[in-house]
């Protein structure tokens, strides 16, 4: 007789399940970034000039002399010890590289997310009971507008305006570099407004969709406090949504520190991958894809688990 599994441990050994069939596939994509290169990725990583010593030399050290075959196996083994493999450009551990640089951009990601939802809630929560009931539709509708347009307007080129205002015209914050407060705060500014806009408009349609509750009517009608009303009996209906959709756009913030911290010349994951791109440092572009994908795999199986913890009775728990 088959071992029948609570319903909790069963959902969370099937979201670790789909992570890891997730991580293999990513595995084997970053093992194929090499073999999919037209041509010879050594003689392109090392340059015409290199000579034929050189290149046979280089080679041999990554492991492309051998069957594909025995390769993706050393490849599995060095994921297996942590070993990454070695820069061609800097001659340096790869893994070593990304441990000084993981740390920067998980900081710049995570202080954007945290901007964008300390922004979006009480933007959200403050437009949707100004407009419950169809009051002050022009001011709705504006803000409505202006949202929109922050949604719509590409972070790096949010990135550009702002280094042009606050950094060049009134230069109030430094435009290049990380180490402190003010280096941060245009980065993640630019990181940051666009998920907040996103994040304020799903608030706001989550808080009216709540306020128009037969509870919430029962509620208005006791004459409860405002903050009774919608800290303790509105905000909690409205919350797992906004978290659900919160944990989409951490990854995504993840996924937009590449191109903020070129702009930004942050020495962050990012900015590491577009140099490597630039010089075809192959072993770098296979480390920096590996990371960030295990990063944004941890962080939708984290998320899941929260919002399981959060909301047992939802959705979420039956697939």
């Amino acid at each position: 007789m088959l071992l029948r599994l609570p319903p909790r441990a069963a959902f969370v050994l099937r979201r670790i399940g789909r992570a890891l069939v997730s991580l293999g596939v990513v595995v084997v994509a970053t093992f194929l970034i090499v073999h999919l290169v037209p041509g010879d990725p050594v003689r392109a990583a090392l340059g015409p000039s290199a000579t034929a010593e050189l290149v046979a030399r280089t080679r041999a050290e990554l492991g492309l002399d051998q069957p594909a075959f025995r390769q993706f196996l050393d490849y599995l083994s060095g994921l297996l010890r942590g070993d990454l493999g070695v820069s061609l450009r800097s001659h340096r551990p790869v893994a070593a590289t990304l441990a000084e640089r993981f740390p920067t951009t998980l900081v710049l990601a995570c202080l954007s997310f945290l901007v964008s939802m300390l922004g979006a809630v009480p933007i959200g929560v403050a437009t949707a009971v100004s407009a419950w009931g169809g009051r002050r539709r022009m001011v709705d509708a504006g803000l409505s507008w202006l949202l929109g347009a922050l949604i719509a307007i590409p972070n790096f080129l949010l990135a550009v305006g702002l280094i042009a205002l606050f950094g060049i015209t009134l230069k109030a914050f430094p435009v290049a570099g990380w180490g402190g407060a003010a280096e941060a705060v245009l980065p993640v500014a630019a990181l940051a407004v666009g998920p907040m806009a996103y994040l304020a408009r799903i608030v706001h349609v989550e808080m009216l969709t709540v306020l128009g509750t037969p509870y919430m009517k029962t509620a208005r009608s006791k004459r409860l406090p405002a903050r009774l009303l919608y800290l303790r009996h509105a905000l909690p209906n409205m919350i797992t949504a906004a978290l659900t959709t919160g944990g989409l756009v951490l990854t995504g913030l993840v996924a937009g520190t590449v191109l903020i911290e070129a702009v930004f010349v942050i020495p962050g994951l990012g900015s590491t991958i577009v140099s490597s791109i630039t010089a075809k440092d192959y072993p770098m572009i296979q480390g920096v894809v590996l990371v960030y994908a295990v990063l944004v795999l941890g962080l939708n199986l984290l998320i899941d688990l929260v919002l399981a913890t959060l909301d047992p009775r939802s959705s979420i728990m039956e697939g």
